[in-house]
């Protein structure tokens, strides 16, 4: 990569840094269970709708044994709201049982061991590994894949070749908040229908080819 997209690069971290100094994810969750089946809900889910559904649904089932004990239709009635629902159920429970049966009831903390479990992706895990067990991840999700794209920090709509390239050219110490970064960013400024071109605070180093100049 050349000395000028270093610098630009470098320019983009400083200023969404800046923006938005204190991230973490917004999935309401007490501990790494919680975040993990949560995480798994909000596929094709917004943050705001499965928070409206994960207090009772932790209430009444807190354990991975209660998971994997509770009727089908039970955690189904739960989690309707979040969509596919019936998917989402068959994930819960049979996470909760591979939990159990591979780690002792215990969420791990490797990438390798994650993915392992039923539901749960690249993305699912290192948002998981980041805001529980601070390892360092990229996290690529809508916001994050659309705002790489149109900054020209990737090429790539593959989310897994999208996530080594912004692991490439963003420091290690900022994969986690930089995910955050643009999710934060994504939901106030760059959204997918219409971005706010013209308010953004990145448009004079944005290479997206359709935004729109300030006036």
């Amino acid at each position: 990569m050349n000395p000028k997209s270093n610098a630009r690069i470098k320019k983009i971290r400083q200023i969404l840094k800046a923006r938005y100094p204190d991230v973490k994810t917004q999935l309401l969750h007490k501990n790494a269970f919680q975040l993990l089946l949560a995480t798994i809900l909000s596929a094709q889910c917004t943050d705001r709708q499965v928070n409206s559904v994960t207090p009772k649904l932790f209430e009444q089932l807190q354990t991975p044994e209660d998971f994997t004990k509770a009727p089908i239709k039970q955690i189904e009635t739960l989690i309707h709201s979040t969509g596919f629902y019936h998917n989402k159920a068959k994930n819960l429970k049979n996470c909760a049982k591979t939990l159990i049966e591979l780690y002792n009831g215990e969420v791990p903390n490797t990438l390798d061991e994650l993915v392992k479990l039923p539901g749960v992706g690249r993305k699912t895990a290192n948002v998981v590994l980041g805001a529980v067990f601070k390892i360092p991840g990229m996290v690529v999700d809508t916001h994050v894949s659309r705002i790489s794209q149109r900054l020209g920090l990737t090429t790539s709509k593959n989310p897994v070749k999208i996530e080594v390239d912004l692991m490439n050219v963003i420091p290690e110490k900022e994969w986690n908040n930089f995910s955050l970064w643009l999710i934060y960013f994504g939901r106030a400024v760059c959204n997918a229908r219409k971005p706010d071109c013209p308010a953004c605070f990145l448009n004079h180093l944005c290479e997206y080819p359709d935004k729109t100049e300030p006036k």
